[in-house]
């Protein structure tokens, strides 16, 4: 069970982390392709389903983080930062509501820092500590 909830935890630091990655790089991609043409300054679909996809991938490393520890707040945590990021990437999309350009480091860093605990919050030495359902 602890190769479970470590494998992820580390799908979710991995994913995290490529999305902080991807939301740092994006200002300066796009002040880059400013300057080159002075057209076109919208984003491109390929890098607008990025998010989508970490959301996704993040989704499933929560759910199985989230089920799988014996820490509460942990889990509660995890879903918290995670709804947290859903809504700031939605309202991105559909303009929902203004928020502030880096509000999108908060939810994806607390996901990262708590993968991470978790991983090492979880140290099992038999298949059933980690599971909640046991």
């Amino acid at each position: 069970m602890n190769f479970i909830i470590n494998k992820s935890n580390n799908i979710g630091v991995i994913a995290s982390s490529i999305c902080l990655v991807h939301c740092m790089a994006t200002p300066f991609i796009f002040v880059a392709k400013l300057c080159s043409d002075s057209c076109c300054a919208s984003t491109p679909t390929w890098w607008a389903f990025l998010d989508y996809l970490f959301l996704f991938i993040s989704f499933f490393a929560v759910y199985q983080s989230a089920r799988l520890t014996t820490n509460k707040i942990v889990a509660l945590a995890l879903w918290f930062s995670w709804l947290i990021l859903c809504i700031i990437i939605a309202s991105e999309r559909i303009e929902l509501f203004s928020l502030f350009e880096n509000a999108i480091y908060l939810p994806t860093l607390s996901l990262i820092v708590l993968h991470i605990y978790n991983r090492k919050y979880c140290q099992c030495e038999t298949d059933q500590c980690c599971d909640n359902n046991k």
